[in-house]
């Protein structure tokens, strides 16, 4: 670029531009070093609509086993399970793939020595009914049997526990997981007795979220799988679906953007047969995407994955400007650069402000990750746009050939007809006919797992494993609340005794409780009372038995406090479930065992409003619920997007703005109506495609109009480029794995398609684009 020694106002841009371009470039070099990305799932959703207490326990549950994994190796019979369980460890320690066995360090020998000076306070449910109507014989009987017996197995000596009652409340503790400890590993019986399960736990090196996207876990895994033999391998844990989400996004932002990017450059090359245009269009698109990318982190403070994956699809449309520009060089070849610019600034101004609009409407729904989404593509259309303005004059230099198939497809426009009079009427009457009977077979689907992207395999995997080894769901739980942390654990106590007495079932569900281990003050001092009584009584019996004095040993007289636990190793297995201080007060969270249907559920939902201070959480249903409520709301959103659109077009183009806007509007209904003829389900991204396709679609009418006479002609070829362009980009989005883009990509690729077959029909032949 040469500039002058008085810069005239093409260089002054061309230069300011340089120095904000050269600014995104540090940011870029810097960001990729720590890139900040995001793959919580939860993280798309409404914050302003979280209960603060209820997203504390989702982070604290999910932070819990974020760099767990399990996997279990199932055989007909345990020698054969051992055996495979071998080859699986040694085969996974060979390949160093940054996971490492985790054990208990010892946490169950230390748990038992902090429980010891409270033993007497510590009885379960069965106990404390049975020490409240027992026969002081029958328990004297029962003491000197344990006594005479080997006692072998006791967590502590006879004289401490008589009754044998601390050993079966840690047999109740044990079973709040299915998993055994046999041999130096940790065994499931399958409930069929089908199996026998050996499980393995591992745990990564250093964090769970990876993002460059290799499968470097997920094939170690499977190489191990192959090493142990013929077995069934299941594997489960937030690090698995974390790399297989980074890298199926990877692979799909590889996809799509490198593809689009393909896509534009065989277009650009094929209508101008040059390299210039290729260049600058490529370059617009390259300072889009990395302005996009700065600005979202420097207002977000991170990315999120699925915001990557989408704003890869910017490059089919950003490339807009750039060709409208080349193809009117194409029609003016000799008017000078910068007044051609200044020529097309109304029309692609007009084009930018109706596609920002379209993105922008998705910052109004309180989604974090459409906000992100809305940011990102807006913000790339304009850096995409001031490139285009500020450089292309400035670098555009020489002749423009163009293609003898480009002149063609300007030449085309003209055996295009024209709809008018009663043909408009009769066609746009068959038309809705046709797309009433599409729309008619739509089906909603709210459901929030469409923002899932795991493999379906690994999900099976995950649910059989929950199943197997009974594993409490983190998605369904109650949260309980109260002003003091002992009138919490009292009200988690009264939360399961009332269950306990509702359903006494053996397959209905069991709730685990920071009180399963600290009981409250109150059940503590109740506990005493019962054992002391029962135990002196026993102890007299047995004394007189025996001819000796037994005295029954003193305890820790204070409760076991709720601090001291949590400070301790042995809250390793419930830590995460307390809360703590919570909007003036105190929570915890009673995690679901053996939840299997939605009835159990409703029942649920039902039992915790009978108790104060406790509060029903379920996640999915909840943010599925949401979703349905803002399909409704987006729905009359758009309606009030395209109010906005076709005022601001009649701004410019007064009463003739309809013929701008109404392809795009019949675009969108015929979208409804083939999602219902392809059995498409419908949901909130769809929608949210059909406010973009307004903010994109109207920019061909907007072109149509803007151009008349010969200008028209390649003006058309601008809007078919634009269109196959955005298409094929859009068409690799409906490719992605993820439900939600899916819909969203394949919405928009038949909505633009149908907008370029029907711009033309309603272009305007007067040479005044502002009279109908």
């Amino acid at each position: 670029m040469r500039f002058s020694a008085r810069l005239g106002t093409p260089q002054w841009l061309a230069l300011a531009w340089l120095l904000v371009v050269a600014a995104i470039g540090w940011h870029q070099w810097q960001f990729w070093q720590a890139p900040r990305l995001d793959t919580d799932v939860f993280a798309l959703l409404p914050q302003d609509e979280k209960a603060p207490v209820a997203q504390r326990a989702m982070r604290q549950l999910g932070e819990q086993g974020e760099r767990r994994v399990v996997i279990m190796l199932g055989a007909a019979d345990w020698r054969g399970a051992q055996d495979a369980a071998g080859r699986f460890d040694a085969s996974l320690a060979a390949a160093h793939a940054g996971l490492r066995r985790a054990g208990d360090g010892g946490v169950a020998a230390q748990a038992l020595d902090f429980y010891r000076p409270w033993r007497d306070a510590l009885l379960t449910d069965t106990q404390r009914a049975d020490l409240r109507n027992a026969d002081t014989a029958t328990l004297a009987a029962q003491a000197l049997e344990r006594l005479h017996g080997l006692n072998t197995g006791q967590p502590t000596a006879w004289l401490a526990d008589p009754l044998g009652l601390w050993s079966a409340w840690w047999s109740q503790r044990g079973g709040l997981t299915a998993a055994r400890p046999r041999d130096g590993l940790l065994w499931v019986a399958d409930p069929d007795g089908q199996r026998d399960w050996a499980v393995l736990l591992y745990e990564t090196e250093g964090s769970a979220f990876r993002f460059d996207g290799d499968r470097r876990w997920g094939d170690a895994l499977d190489a191990a799988a192959a090493a142990a033999g013929p077995v069934t391998v299941l594997r489960a844990g937030v690090p698995l679906h974390a790399e297989a989400g980074a890298a199926q996004g990877n692979r799909e932002m590889n996809t799509i953007g490198w593809g689009s990017l393909a896509a534009v450059i065989a277009l650009v090359w094929w209508a101008f047969r040059a390299l210039r245009p290729v260049a600058l269009i490529a370059v617009s698109l390259g300072v889009g995407c990395a302005a996009a990318l700065s600005v979202t982190v420097w207002v977000f403070g991170q990315v999120h994955l699925l915001t990557l994956v989408f704003g890869a699809s910017l490059v089919g449309v950003a490339e807009d400007f750039g060709i409208h520009y080349f193809t009117s060089r194409l029609a003016s070849p000799n008017t000078p650069r910068w007044p051609l610019m200044k020529h097309l600034l109304p029309g692609l101004a007009l084009a930018l402000l109706t596609s920002v609009l379209g993105y922008l409407v998705l910052a109004v729904v309180p989604f974090p990750g459409l906000r992100q989404m809305a940011v990102f593509s807006a913000v790339g259309l304009v850096a995409a746009f001031l490139t285009a303005v500020c450089w292309f004059p400035a670098l555009d230099s020489g002749a423009l050939r163009g293609s003898r198939m480009a002149g063609a497809v300007a030449a085309s426009l003209a055996r295009w007809p024209v709809l008018r009079g009663r043909r408009l009427w009769v066609l746009l009457a068959l038309f809705t006919l046709l797309c009433a009977w599409g729309v008619s077979r739509l089906h909603a689907n709210d459901d929030l797992r469409q923002l899932q992207s795991s493999p379906p395999e690994l999900i099976k995997d995950q649910i059989e494993v929950s199943r197997l080894l009974r594993i409490p769901s983190p998605a369904q739980f109650f949260v309980v609340q109260g002003p003091t942390p002992e009138v919490v654990l009292q009200r988690e106590e009264a939360l399961k005794d009332r269950l306990r007495l509702q359903d006494a079932k053996a397959d209905a569900p069991a709730l685990s409780a920071v009180s399963d281990w600290v009981p409250s003050a109150a059940r503590q001092a109740e506990n005493r009372l019962l054992t002391a009584r029962a135990e002196q009584q026993v102890l007299a019996k047995v004394s007189q038995a025996l001819g000796e004095d037994l005295q029954r040993p003193a305890f820790d007289p204070a409760p076991l406090d709720l601090q001291a636990w949590l400070a301790s190793p042995a809250s390793a297995a419930a830590r995460a479930q307390w809360l703590g201080q919570v909007d003036g007060g105190y929570a915890s969270a009673v995690l679901i065992r053996g939840l299997a249907n939605h009835p159990q559920a409703e029942a649920l939902r039902a039992l915790g409003a009978q108790v104060e201070g406790v509060h029903w959480v379920d996640r999915a249903g909840d943010m599925s619920g949401l979703l349905g409520r803002f399909r409704v709301t987006m729905g009359w959103l758009l309606v009030l997007g395209h109010l906005v659109v076709w005022s601001a077009m009649a701004l410019r183009f007064g009463r003739s703005a309809w013929r701008a806007w109404l392809p795009t509007a019949l675009a969108s209904l015929g979208c409804l109506a083939a999602l219902g003829w392809l059995g498409e389900p419908f949901q909130l991204f769809n929608l949210l495609a059909l406010m973009l396709l307004l903010g994109m679609g109207v920019d061909y009418g907007i072109f149509l109009l803007e151009h008349q006479g010969e200008d028209q002609g390649h003006a058309w070829l601008a809007v078919l480029l634009g269109a196959l362009s955005t298409g094929l980009s859009f068409g690799l989005l409906a490719l992605s794995a993820t439900p939600a883009l899916h819909a969203f990509g394949l919405t928009l690729l038949i909505g633009l398609a149908l907008v370029c077959l029907l711009a033309p029909l309603f272009r305007l032949h007067q040479p005044n684009p502002r009279q109908a």
